[in-house]
């Protein structure tokens, strides 16, 4: 596949780092499971969609091969004019178990507010999720991820967001899919709104995608302290989205604490996959993924001492 070359070339070329694959899901050295495993999410490569330059049916392909990564989280936006093809859901589905990679989750966008003030649009856009959840099902997943995307005051957005997503929940319960909601701006980047969202929901089906980068409320608002939303939203998680943006000279990110965010993030009992989301800006995106890679591996080594 020459695009898959591509990349590897360029990872190659411009960071000069070293790919091992199937290192997402490896068992320890001491034979054990993996504290975490990982996952790579396809907002990672969003440039390399956007340009052509890779489809979505190369995506799980290019996971495994390239980035030694062999568990992938979907964006809609990516499949969206395929999507309604059975047959296409059901190549996707067979490129998958041809590279030996697992679809963790569908993270879904421009499918309405499903908190919407006007009843019929709140229905609307939890109706639109449901091919989402269907599409779900049938790749494997174990979640689609949407926004709580709402208007008015603290406890109207509360109560409006709640309505729509545990419509939303009854429904994918139905066919063994969670709900969960990321930090994605305005007031779901709050982590104590978003909790009480989901206590207010108060179904099992229904939980969060914390978001180590997405903390921006607004101008107005500022920043949501990350390590006090991180640890707000872990009790309800059902994926944790490793954000990554800016690297120093040792591989670690500038701006977060990654061994701190994986301590709240363990400390809560979880041990599920972790994804790759690379968004920066200083490095390519094939770069980017693999730094944010060895960064987790590097982090799980050092925790897996702390947390026998």
């Amino acid at each position: 596949m020459d695009r898959r070359n591509f990349l590897k070339t360029s990872v190659f070329g411009a960071a000069g780092l070293s790919l091992l694959p199937g290192a997402g899901g490896a068992r320890g050295s001491a034979g054990k499971n993996p504290l975490f495993r990982i996952s790579l999410a396809q907002w990672s490569l969003h440039k390399t969609l956007f340009a052509g330059e890779m489809n979505n049916l190369e995506f799980p392909v290019i996971s495994r091969n390239t980035f030694g990564i062999d568990a992938v989280e979907y964006v809609n936006t990516f499949m969206r004019e395929k999507s309604r093809d059975p047959g296409y859901i059901t190549e996707l589905k067979n490129v998958c178990a041809g590279e030996g990679v697992r679809s963790v989750l569908i993270m879904c966008d421009g499918e309405g507010k499903i908190g919407d003030p006007d009843e019929a649009a709140r229905i609307a856009s939890v109706e639109n999720h449901y091919r989402w959840v269907d599409i779900a099902a049938e790749l494997g997943c174990h979640s689609i991820r949407v926004n709580a995307s709402s208007e008015g005051d603290w406890n109207t957005q509360r109560d409006l967001a709640a309505d729509g997503l545990r419509r939303l929940s009854e429904f994918a319960g139905g066919v063994g899919i969670n709900v969960i909601v990321e930090n994605h701006g305005g007031i779901s980047s709050n982590g104590s709104w978003l909790a009480e969202v989901i206590r207010t929901v108060d179904l099992p089906r229904c939980g969060t995608l914390p978001d180590f980068g997405n903390f921006y409320m607004g101008k107005k608002e500022g920043w949501y302290d990350i390590y006090q939303g991180v640890e707000e939203l872990m009790p309800f998680a059902r994926g944790v989205s490793a954000k990554t943006h800016n690297f120093d000279e040792s591989g670690n990110e500038r701006d977060k604490d990654y061994l701190r965010l994986l301590r709240i993030v363990l400390d809560a009992g979880y041990r599920d996959y972790v994804g790759v989301e690379y968004e920066g800006v200083e490095v390519s995106e094939a770069e980017g993924i693999v730094l944010t890679r060895m960064l987790l591996e590097r982090c799980r080594e050092t925790l897996t001492r702390e947390y026998p």
